[in-house]
């Protein structure tokens, strides 16, 4: 069965105590979230994969041009929150925005305060997508995102599982806020032996895969060698 819980930080550093710290996770929302990071159903996440135009995600740097009003040009870094301040007019929320959805946005904010405004937008910096493996897997680190990518297919990027693998029971982590995180356990192992991926969650931007060790990997330096009649030596490994 999948399981949800919504954990803070400090509960799930036990769970990631063995891992290297990765970078903070770029979780960029659909457009329609009311939440910043709130998790996205397999539609929207497909929505915001194909809709052929890249979305905002916090750190991204764009710089706005008014030809007219040049007073107005400003650069704007989009924060962790996914917001932006506009000069003379506020906060606005951009994450998970492309730009030209930006641009309206914009233009929108501006018609309080000008007359028909026009507005130039240049996307200057931005973080590539990217997801990172750690524990049983080949190949454990950071993987850029190219597009959409499946629990199954990221584990498959990053070289498989290996013989170690509990692949009943991968954990997915997600930021769902500055404070809190998602966890959701996938049963990779049931998914393949029923050939059934219809179950096999999107992964976001900024995601974390873990994939533990089973416990007859842990006890096998404890098993007896057949015909031998003796222990391994747990030290020895």
């Amino acid at each position: 069965m999948t399981l949800f819980a919504w954990l803070p930080p400090a509960l799930v550093l036990i769970m990631l105590a063995a891992l290297p710290a990765p970078a903070a996770a770029q979780v960029p929302a659909v457009p329609g979230e009311a939440v910043p990071g709130a998790a996205a159903d397999d539609t929207n996440m497909t929505e915001w994969w194909t809709s052929g135009r890249y979305r905002l995600t916090s750190t991204d740097v764009v710089e706005l041009i008014f030809p007219y009003v040049p007073e107005f040009n400003q650069t704007l870094i989009v924060h962790p929150d996914g917001y932006v301040t506009l000069r003379g007019v506020g906060d606005i929320r951009v994450a998970g925005r492309s730009l030209p959805e930006l641009r309206t946005m914009v233009l929108e904010a501006y018609e309080r305060i000008l007359r028909e405004p026009v507005v130039t937008i240049i996307l200057r910096e931005f973080e590539k997508p990217f997801f990172v493996a750690h524990g049983e897997v080949k190949n454990p680190g950071r993987f850029e995102m190219r597009g959409m990518t499946t629990v199954t297919q990221a584990l498959a990027l990053a070289g498989g599982i290996t013989g170690s693998a509990k692949h009943s029971q991968v954990v997915l982590f997600r930021r769902f806020a500055n404070d809190l995180l998602e966890v959701k356990e996938v049963d990779v192992k049931r998914m393949l032996a029923s050939r059934d991926l219809s179950e096999d969650p999107l992964l976001r931007p900024g995601d974390i895969l873990f994939v533990p060790r089973s416990v007859l990997s842990r006890l096998t330096p404890y098993i007896p060698v057949p015909g031998l009649g003796v222990y391994l030596n747990p030290f020895s490994r």
